[in-house]
């Protein structure tokens, strides 16, 4: 099992259930959107370049999903390269309407993931494990493609391993109630 394979199976595993999956599809966008708009508006100018905390970041990621995967990191790009204009859009408005924007966007993304683990019953996997934020959006994204009928070997060994992870942390918390 490749990195990728592994960090899906693990952040899926909390994520088995369809209604948690649908809520994850408007959640972490709007999270990632918002962290954007957020970060968008703290930067430096490079000659005439400007170069914002959210550049960095969106940079970072795809980085790393790249390495992760060359297909998902490449439409990761361009995904980041059609919401960063209009992050830096929200970012260029006045203090008091990029802040009700951006934070309400954060908080609205976080109460739909939280109704989405309510009916998984299951916390989100980043309490366990910080990578999870990161491998969120992927999750959704590598969810997204699988729906449009693609990678679904990846699909098959993912949702394998997840549901014998699942297993074992539903039989640890069973464990845990009877001791």
């Amino acid at each position: 099992m490749n990195k990728l394979e592994q960090l899906l199976s693990q952040y899926a595993a909390y994520h088995l259930d369809r209604k948690n999956i649908v809520s994850h599809f408007i959640g972490i966008p709007l999270i990632v959107f918002s962290i954007i708009c957020l970060t968008a508006r703290a930067g430096v100018n490079v000659s005439s370049l400007e170069i914002t905390l959210a550049l960095v970041l969106i940079i970072a990621s795809v980085i790393y999903y790249l390495n992760l995967d060359k297909i998902f990191g490449f439409i990761m790009l361009l995904v980041f390269a059609a919401v960063y204009p209009l992050g830096l859009k929200v970012a260029a408005m006045s203090l008091g309407a990029w802040l009700a924007w951006s934070i309400g966007f954060f908080v609205v993304g976080w109460i739909i993931q939280f109704i989405g683990h309510y009916y998984e019953k299951k916390k989100p996997a980043f309490l366990d494990d910080v990578i999870g934020l990161a491998i969120g959006p992927l999750f959704v994204l590598a969810e997204f493609v699988f729906l449009l009928g693609f990678r679904k070997d990846l699909e098959q060994r993912m949702l394998t391993s997840a549901r014998k992870q699942r297993a074992a942390m539903d039989a640890q918390s069973l464990h845990s109630i009877h001791s």
